[in-house]
Protein backbone atom coordinates (compact mmCIF):
# COMPACT_ATOMS: atom_id res chain seq x y z
CA UNK A 1 0.00 0.00 0.00
CA UNK A 2 1.48 3.30 -1.22
CA UNK A 3 1.06 6.54 0.66
CA UNK A 4 0.92 10.18 -1.16
CA UNK A 5 0.82 13.69 -0.58
CA UNK A 6 -2.72 14.74 0.06
CA UNK A 7 -2.46 18.20 -2.68
CA UNK A 8 -0.92 14.88 -5.22
CA UNK A 9 -3.75 12.72 -4.41
CA UNK A 10 -6.04 15.10 -5.21
CA UNK A 11 -4.93 16.57 -8.05
CA UNK A 12 -4.54 13.37 -9.54
CA UNK A 13 -8.11 12.78 -9.09
CA UNK A 14 -9.05 16.16 -10.44
CA UNK A 15 -7.05 15.44 -13.29
CA UNK A 16 -8.68 12.01 -13.52
CA UNK A 17 -12.31 13.25 -13.43
CA UNK A 18 -11.70 16.42 -16.13
CA UNK A 19 -10.51 13.92 -18.33
CA UNK A 20 -13.55 12.11 -18.26
CA UNK A 21 -15.94 15.00 -19.06
CA UNK A 22 -16.23 16.45 -15.82
CA UNK A 23 -16.66 20.24 -15.58
CA UNK A 24 -13.67 22.07 -13.68
CA UNK A 25 -15.55 22.97 -10.89
CA UNK A 26 -16.95 19.47 -10.31
CA UNK A 27 -14.10 17.92 -10.87
CA UNK A 28 -12.59 19.49 -8.01
CA UNK A 29 -15.30 19.53 -5.63
CA UNK A 30 -15.27 15.68 -6.19
CA UNK A 31 -11.89 15.68 -6.08
CA UNK A 32 -12.09 17.42 -2.16
CA UNK A 33 -14.51 14.86 -0.75
CA UNK A 34 -13.25 12.01 -1.99
CA UNK A 35 -9.43 12.91 -0.69
CA UNK A 36 -11.14 14.46 2.58
CA UNK A 37 -12.81 10.70 3.26
CA UNK A 38 -9.43 8.85 2.26
CA UNK A 39 -7.74 11.11 4.50
CA UNK A 40 -9.90 10.46 7.53
CA UNK A 41 -10.04 6.39 7.13
CA UNK A 42 -13.78 6.04 4.91
CA UNK A 43 -11.52 4.23 2.32
CA UNK A 44 -15.02 2.80 0.85
CA UNK A 45 -15.80 6.72 -0.36
CA UNK A 46 -12.36 7.82 -1.44
CA UNK A 47 -10.99 7.67 -5.01
CA UNK A 48 -11.43 4.21 -5.52
CA UNK A 49 -15.14 5.76 -6.74
CA UNK A 50 -13.53 7.40 -9.10
CA UNK A 51 -13.75 4.39 -12.11
CA UNK A 52 -17.08 4.01 -11.59
CA UNK A 53 -18.20 7.92 -11.66
CA UNK A 54 -16.60 7.63 -15.22
CA UNK A 55 -18.43 4.84 -16.24
CA UNK A 56 -21.65 6.14 -15.07
CA UNK A 57 -20.65 9.36 -17.12
CA UNK A 58 -20.33 6.89 -20.36
CA UNK A 59 -23.83 5.39 -19.47
CA UNK A 60 -25.30 8.82 -19.33
CA UNK A 61 -25.94 8.10 -15.25
CA UNK A 62 -24.02 11.11 -14.91
CA UNK A 63 -24.19 14.44 -16.22
CA UNK A 64 -20.92 15.57 -15.72
CA UNK A 65 -21.25 19.69 -16.58
CA UNK A 66 -24.79 19.52 -15.50
CA UNK A 67 -25.43 22.68 -12.95
CA UNK A 68 -27.92 22.25 -10.04
CA UNK A 69 -30.84 24.84 -10.10
CA UNK A 70 -33.25 25.95 -7.02
CA UNK A 71 -36.80 25.54 -8.72
CA UNK A 72 -38.85 26.65 -5.67
CA UNK A 73 -38.61 28.16 -2.11
CA UNK A 74 -41.79 28.25 -0.02
CA UNK A 75 -41.03 29.24 3.74
CA UNK A 76 -38.42 27.05 4.86
CA UNK A 77 -38.36 24.60 2.13
CA UNK A 78 -36.60 25.17 -0.73
CA UNK A 79 -36.39 22.26 -3.70
CA UNK A 80 -33.37 21.82 -5.86
CA UNK A 81 -33.55 20.22 -9.03
CA UNK A 82 -29.89 18.54 -9.90
CA UNK A 83 -30.31 16.94 -13.20
CA UNK A 84 -28.23 14.42 -12.63
CA UNK A 85 -25.19 16.41 -11.49
CA UNK A 86 -21.89 15.13 -9.60
CA UNK A 87 -23.48 14.56 -6.46
CA UNK A 88 -21.41 16.56 -4.18
CA UNK A 89 -21.45 19.44 -6.12
CA UNK A 90 -25.63 19.12 -5.63
CA UNK A 91 -25.07 18.40 -2.30
CA UNK A 92 -23.06 21.16 -1.47
CA UNK A 93 -25.36 23.58 -3.20
CA UNK A 94 -28.32 21.73 -1.39
CA UNK A 95 -26.68 22.70 1.90
CA UNK A 96 -25.46 25.98 1.36
CA UNK A 97 -29.64 26.55 -0.12
CA UNK A 98 -30.48 25.51 3.70
CA UNK A 99 -28.42 27.79 5.17
CA UNK A 100 -29.69 30.66 3.17
CA UNK A 101 -32.77 29.75 4.56
CA UNK A 102 -31.68 29.47 7.82
CA UNK A 103 -29.87 32.07 7.97
CA UNK A 104 -33.06 33.82 7.74
CA UNK A 105 -35.93 31.87 9.22
CA UNK A 106 -33.78 29.84 11.77
CA UNK A 107 -34.04 26.39 10.03
CA UNK A 108 -34.10 25.66 6.17
CA UNK A 109 -34.58 22.10 4.75
CA UNK A 110 -33.53 21.77 1.03
CA UNK A 111 -34.68 18.99 -1.20
CA UNK A 112 -32.19 17.69 -3.98
CA UNK A 113 -33.77 16.06 -6.84
CA UNK A 114 -31.85 13.71 -9.10
CA UNK A 115 -28.46 13.73 -7.57
CA UNK A 116 -26.03 11.02 -8.04
CA UNK A 117 -23.78 9.57 -5.77
CA UNK A 118 -22.26 12.13 -3.68
CA UNK A 119 -19.41 10.27 -1.13
CA UNK A 120 -19.06 10.53 2.53
CA UNK A 121 -22.07 12.71 3.70
CA UNK A 122 -20.74 14.20 6.75
CA UNK A 123 -18.85 16.25 4.19
CA UNK A 124 -22.03 18.56 3.62
CA UNK A 125 -23.14 18.08 7.24
CA UNK A 126 -19.77 19.25 8.56
CA UNK A 127 -20.25 22.55 6.05
CA UNK A 128 -23.00 23.25 8.48
CA UNK A 129 -21.15 22.63 11.88
CA UNK A 130 -18.44 24.63 10.56
CA UNK A 131 -20.82 28.05 10.32
CA UNK A 132 -22.47 27.38 13.78
CA UNK A 133 -25.72 25.92 12.45
CA UNK A 134 -26.57 22.18 13.54
CA UNK A 135 -26.43 20.15 9.69
CA UNK A 136 -28.39 17.20 8.78
CA UNK A 137 -28.05 15.14 5.36
CA UNK A 138 -29.67 12.13 3.90
CA UNK A 139 -29.30 10.86 0.70
CA UNK A 140 -31.58 8.03 -1.06
CA UNK A 141 -30.79 5.56 -3.64
CA UNK A 142 -31.73 2.53 -5.63
CA UNK A 143 -32.10 -0.88 -3.95
CA UNK A 144 -28.81 -2.42 -2.60
CA UNK A 145 -29.42 -3.59 0.73
CA UNK A 146 -31.67 -6.28 2.14
CA UNK A 147 -34.79 -5.52 3.77
CA UNK A 148 -34.77 -7.08 7.30
CA UNK A 149 -36.34 -10.59 6.44
CA UNK A 150 -35.73 -10.85 2.59
CA UNK A 151 -32.70 -12.12 0.88
CA UNK A 152 -32.53 -9.55 -1.83
CA UNK A 153 -32.53 -6.03 -1.86
CA UNK A 154 -35.42 -4.40 -1.13
CA UNK A 155 -33.99 -0.77 -0.22
CA UNK A 156 -30.67 1.26 -0.14
CA UNK A 157 -27.71 1.88 2.28
CA UNK A 158 -29.00 5.06 2.86
CA UNK A 159 -27.20 7.51 4.94
CA UNK A 160 -27.39 9.93 7.69
CA UNK A 161 -24.96 12.36 9.11
CA UNK A 162 -25.43 15.27 12.24
CA UNK A 163 -23.02 17.56 12.96
CA UNK A 164 -23.11 20.28 15.80
CA UNK A 165 -20.42 22.62 16.49
CA UNK A 166 -18.38 22.50 19.59
CA UNK A 167 -15.61 23.66 21.23
CA UNK A 168 -12.82 22.41 19.10
CA UNK A 169 -13.70 19.35 16.52
CA UNK A 170 -17.33 19.26 16.02
CA UNK A 171 -19.63 16.46 16.97
CA UNK A 172 -19.83 14.35 13.35
CA UNK A 173 -22.13 11.45 12.99
CA UNK A 174 -21.87 9.77 9.25
CA UNK A 175 -23.77 6.10 9.08
CA UNK A 176 -24.73 4.28 6.23
CA UNK A 177 -28.23 2.08 7.13
CA UNK A 178 -26.30 -1.02 6.48
CA UNK A 179 -24.03 -2.90 8.57
CA UNK A 180 -21.43 -1.72 6.38
CA UNK A 181 -21.20 0.77 2.94
CA UNK A 182 -20.84 -0.85 -0.14
CA UNK A 183 -17.44 0.95 -0.71
CA UNK A 184 -16.05 -0.88 2.43
CA UNK A 185 -17.07 -4.35 0.34
CA UNK A 186 -15.53 -2.49 -3.10
CA UNK A 187 -12.21 -1.22 -0.41
CA UNK A 188 -12.01 -4.73 0.36
CA UNK A 189 -11.84 -6.23 -3.21
CA UNK A 190 -9.06 -3.98 -3.93
CA UNK A 191 -7.20 -4.80 -0.85
CA UNK A 192 -7.52 -8.66 -1.53
CA UNK A 193 -9.08 -9.06 2.41
CA UNK A 194 -12.15 -10.36 3.28
CA UNK A 195 -15.27 -8.97 4.94
CA UNK A 196 -17.27 -10.15 8.50
CA UNK A 197 -19.58 -12.01 7.69
CA UNK A 198 -22.20 -10.07 9.26
CA UNK A 199 -21.90 -7.24 6.18
CA UNK A 200 -23.37 -9.05 3.32
CA UNK A 201 -25.40 -11.86 1.87
CA UNK A 202 -24.72 -14.63 -0.82
CA UNK A 203 -27.04 -14.87 -4.31
CA UNK A 204 -28.86 -17.71 -1.67
CA UNK A 205 -29.79 -15.28 1.13
CA UNK A 206 -26.81 -16.90 3.02
CA UNK A 207 -24.28 -14.61 4.76
CA UNK A 208 -20.63 -14.05 3.20
CA UNK A 209 -17.22 -13.27 3.86
CA UNK A 210 -16.08 -13.34 0.42
CA UNK A 211 -16.10 -9.58 -0.78
CA UNK A 212 -16.59 -11.12 -4.87
CA UNK A 213 -19.62 -13.72 -3.34
CA UNK A 214 -21.60 -10.22 -2.38
CA UNK A 215 -25.24 -10.02 -3.66
CA UNK A 216 -27.21 -7.96 -1.20
CA UNK A 217 -25.74 -5.96 1.67
CA UNK A 218 -27.11 -6.48 5.21
CA UNK A 219 -29.30 -3.74 7.33
CA UNK A 220 -27.97 -2.53 10.34
CA UNK A 221 -29.34 -3.76 13.49
CA UNK A 222 -31.97 -5.89 11.02
CA UNK A 223 -35.50 -4.27 11.34
CA UNK A 224 -33.75 -1.02 12.47
CA UNK A 225 -31.36 -0.89 9.79
CA UNK A 226 -34.14 -1.09 7.54
CA UNK A 227 -36.67 0.94 8.31
CA UNK A 228 -34.41 3.68 8.71
CA UNK A 229 -33.31 3.26 5.09
CA UNK A 230 -37.25 3.38 4.27
CA UNK A 231 -37.89 6.50 6.04
CA UNK A 232 -34.95 8.52 4.60
CA UNK A 233 -36.53 7.56 1.21
CA UNK A 234 -39.56 8.46 2.17
CA UNK A 235 -38.34 12.18 2.92
CA UNK A 236 -35.77 12.16 0.40
CA UNK A 237 -37.76 11.11 -2.64
CA UNK A 238 -41.12 10.16 -1.67
CA UNK A 239 -41.88 13.45 -0.13
CA UNK A 240 -40.69 15.47 -3.58
CA UNK A 241 -42.46 12.76 -5.76
CA UNK A 242 -39.51 11.42 -6.95
CA UNK A 243 -39.54 7.79 -5.67
CA UNK A 244 -36.87 5.42 -5.98
CA UNK A 245 -37.83 2.08 -4.52
CA UNK A 246 -41.17 1.43 -5.35
CA UNK A 247 -39.87 2.87 -9.00
CA UNK A 248 -36.90 0.43 -9.45
CA UNK A 249 -38.91 -2.79 -7.36
CA UNK A 250 -41.96 -1.86 -10.20
CA UNK A 251 -39.35 -2.32 -12.99
CA UNK A 252 -38.40 1.63 -13.57
CA UNK A 253 -35.51 2.79 -13.58
CA UNK A 254 -34.48 4.43 -10.58
CA UNK A 255 -32.87 8.15 -9.03
CA UNK A 256 -31.38 9.64 -6.44
CA UNK A 257 -32.42 12.35 -4.13
CA UNK A 258 -30.90 13.72 -1.07
CA UNK A 259 -31.86 16.23 2.35
CA UNK A 260 -29.87 18.92 3.77
CA UNK A 261 -31.53 20.17 6.59
CA UNK A 262 -29.39 23.41 8.63
CA UNK A 263 -30.41 24.83 12.20
CA UNK A 264 -29.69 28.12 13.46
CA UNK A 265 -28.06 27.37 16.88
CA UNK A 266 -28.38 31.06 18.12
CA UNK A 267 -32.54 30.63 17.53
CA UNK A 268 -32.00 28.59 20.91
CA UNK A 269 -29.79 30.33 22.91
CA UNK A 270 -26.13 31.37 23.12
CA UNK A 271 -23.91 29.64 20.38
CA UNK A 272 -21.01 30.06 22.88
CA UNK A 273 -23.02 28.19 25.30
CA UNK A 274 -24.42 25.27 22.93
CA UNK A 275 -20.83 24.41 21.55
CA UNK A 276 -19.39 24.62 25.42
CA UNK A 277 -22.09 22.29 26.98
CA UNK A 278 -21.81 19.72 23.59
CA UNK A 279 -18.49 19.77 24.39
CA UNK A 280 -18.91 19.02 28.15
CA UNK A 281 -21.15 16.26 27.35
CA UNK A 282 -18.61 15.07 25.35
CA UNK A 283 -16.33 15.07 28.16
CA UNK A 284 -18.35 13.73 30.60
CA UNK A 285 -18.95 10.48 27.95
CA UNK A 286 -15.05 9.76 27.50
CA UNK A 287 -14.31 10.08 31.42
CA UNK A 288 -16.34 7.05 31.75
CA UNK A 289 -15.43 3.20 32.73
CA UNK A 290 -13.62 1.96 29.85
CA UNK A 291 -14.78 -1.77 28.56
CA UNK A 292 -12.31 -4.16 28.61
CA UNK A 293 -9.73 -3.44 25.73
CA UNK A 294 -11.28 -0.33 24.69
CA UNK A 295 -8.24 2.36 24.63
CA UNK A 296 -10.19 6.02 24.39
CA UNK A 297 -13.64 6.13 24.21
CA UNK A 298 -14.30 8.27 20.88
CA UNK A 299 -16.85 10.95 19.92
CA UNK A 300 -18.37 10.97 16.53
CA UNK A 301 -16.00 11.88 13.97
CA UNK A 302 -13.26 12.25 16.66
CA UNK A 303 -11.48 9.09 15.09
CA UNK A 304 -11.60 10.61 11.59
CA UNK A 305 -10.42 13.87 12.55
CA UNK A 306 -7.04 12.52 14.12
CA UNK A 307 -6.66 10.27 11.04
CA UNK A 308 -6.91 13.47 9.26
CA UNK A 309 -4.81 15.35 10.80
CA UNK A 310 -1.92 12.46 11.29
CA UNK A 311 -2.41 11.47 7.16
CA UNK A 312 -2.36 15.59 6.62
CA UNK A 313 1.28 15.56 7.11
CA UNK A 314 2.68 12.25 6.44
CA UNK A 315 0.24 10.83 3.47
CA UNK A 316 -2.60 9.30 2.61
CA UNK A 317 -2.46 5.48 1.75
CA UNK A 318 -4.10 4.07 -1.25
CA UNK A 319 -4.37 -0.10 -1.72
CA UNK A 320 -2.64 -1.29 -4.53
CA UNK A 321 -6.00 -2.69 -6.24
CA UNK A 322 -7.50 0.95 -5.87
CA UNK A 323 -4.09 2.51 -7.40
CA UNK A 324 -4.23 -0.27 -10.27
CA UNK A 325 -7.60 0.20 -11.36
CA UNK A 326 -6.78 4.55 -11.57
CA UNK A 327 -3.68 3.96 -13.43
CA UNK A 328 -5.23 2.08 -16.16
CA UNK A 329 -7.88 5.31 -16.20
CA UNK A 330 -4.83 7.57 -16.40
CA UNK A 331 -2.79 5.30 -18.83
CA UNK A 332 -6.34 5.66 -21.03
CA UNK A 333 -6.60 9.29 -20.54
CA UNK A 334 -2.77 10.30 -20.66
CA UNK A 335 -2.59 11.37 -16.91
CA UNK A 336 0.60 12.00 -14.75
CA UNK A 337 0.57 9.47 -12.23
CA UNK A 338 1.53 11.25 -8.54
CA UNK A 339 4.69 9.85 -6.88
CA UNK A 340 3.92 7.81 -3.65
CA UNK A 341 5.69 9.01 -0.84
CA UNK A 342 5.88 5.76 1.17
CA UNK A 343 4.34 1.82 0.84
CA UNK A 344 2.76 0.97 4.17
CA UNK A 345 2.29 -2.70 5.21
CA UNK A 346 -1.31 -1.76 6.96
CA UNK A 347 -3.92 1.03 6.41
CA UNK A 348 -5.68 0.75 9.52
CA UNK A 349 -8.98 2.16 8.39
CA UNK A 350 -12.19 1.26 7.49
CA UNK A 351 -10.97 -2.09 5.54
Amino acid sequence: MKSFRPDDLKSYARALLESGGYSAPHAERCADILVWANARGANSHGVLRIPRYLEMVTQGLIAPKAEPQVVSTQGAVGVLEAGRAPGPSAMVSAMDTALDIASRLNIGWCSARNITHAGAVGYFALRAARRGYIGIVMTASGPLMAYHGAKVSGVSTNPISISAPADGDPLLLDMSTSTAALGKVLYAKDAGTAIPASWALDQNGAPTSDPNQVATLSPLGGPKGSGLSLMIEVMSSVLVSNPVISTVLGGGKGAMNGVAIAIKVDAFGSPQTFASHVAELGQSLKKLPKAPDTEDILLPGERGFRMSKARMETGIPVADGTLDRLATLAEHFDVPQPAAISTDKKDGADS
